[in-house]
């Protein structure tokens, strides 16, 4: 069976060599040019292991161009599978493959359709999610379910740790998938569309943390924004400090001061007072002074802005 591949991130990277080890190379691989990198904070360029397995590849910044569209006709696909792109794949895309387009999402889908899963999987501190390969229809994250396997929300999750348990299950799920395809018996699962939700985009600057907000929401932030993502972030004057680590502090009411001040500095890190009057050690950053923050001894504002 031939197949089409889409996609431009670590998810996508996956996925992609768990086809190529299971023996099923894409006979085209669509995927963003390297100077279009900055589209994803996930990017990975697809070319090296698809030009070993020797797949064919195509450049685009548009899934929906007549380029496009004329490079995926070209190999004749049995089947097209999306993984890891941010545009709608229109009906002219979808159809070009003989037996439909397949897409993933980090969801148990029909909960969580949209943009920004896994950070809104953390935040909203959902306690099950779900990794789904669905058929692409006109709508969002709307099409009939293939494969979906549902598994907890640990305490303390990441968005590494999330990220990574979704590509690890994408990694045997697609190969299954195909196989599925290809024997005929592939699920077409109508969703039920009155248990719909919807993710709103996510942006780096969603990432700046609120120090009037409680410690626990403050640390949720924290762990829903971070690698593979931009992070969370906070200013001291002009520095600007991305917080890659924190843990809630004990005995917190032995410190008294203002909303967002840093409290006392430990060894390799300092606390901050946060909204609630629970205070979080920050463990793990980086500063745009290059400088490990704060500047001095003497405590200071981590302002919310510039």
């Amino acid at each position: 069976m031939r197949v089409a591949f889409t996609g431009a991130v670590e998810g996508s990277h996956i996925a992609l060599k768990a086809l190529i080890k299971a023996g099923r190379a894409p006979a085209l691989v669509l995927t963003l040019p390297q100077n279009n990198s900055a589209r994803h904070s996930d990017f990975i360029d697809l070319t090296p292991p698809a030009e070993a397995a020797g797949c064919a590849v195509h450049y685009t910044t548009d899934i929906n161009a007549p380029a496009t569209l004329d490079a995926l006709a070209a190999v004749r696909p049995d089947l097209s599978l999306v993984i890891g792109w941010s545009q709608v794949c229109r009906k002219p895309f979808r159809d070009v493959a003989r037996h439909g387009t397949i897409g993933f999402h980090p969801a148990a889908l029909p909960r969580l359709r949209g943009r920004g899963v896994i950070p809104w999987t953390i935040l909203r501190n959902e306690r099950v999610t779900g990794s789904t390969l669905f058929w692409l229809d006109d709508g969002v994250d709307s099409g009939p379910i293939l494969v979906q396997r549902l598994f907890p929300v640990a305490t303390g999750e990441t968005a590494r740790s999330l990220y990574d348990k979704h590509t690890s299950n994408l990694a045997e799920m697609i190969v299954h998938a195909v196989a599925l395809v290809e024997s005929g018996r592939a699920p077409r699962t109508v969703q039920d569309q009155s248990q719909a939700s919807y993710c709103a985009r996510r942006t780096a600057e969603d990432g700046l943390i609120d120090w009037n907000a409680p410690a626990e929401a403050v640390l949720r932030l924290i762990r829903a924004v971070g690698e593979p993502y931009p992070g969370a972030y906070t200013w001291y004057k002009q520095d600007h400090i991305r917080i890659d680590k924190a843990v809630k502090l004990g005995n917190s009411d032995r410190f008294i001061g203002l909303v967002g001040q840093v409290q006392a500095h430990t060894e390799g890190a300092f606390i901050v007072l946060c909204g609630d009057g629970e205070c979080i050690e920050v463990l793990d950053w980086v500063s745009s002074s290059g400088k490990r923050p704060p500047i001095h001894r003497k405590l200071g504002m981590l302002e919310t802005a510039p």
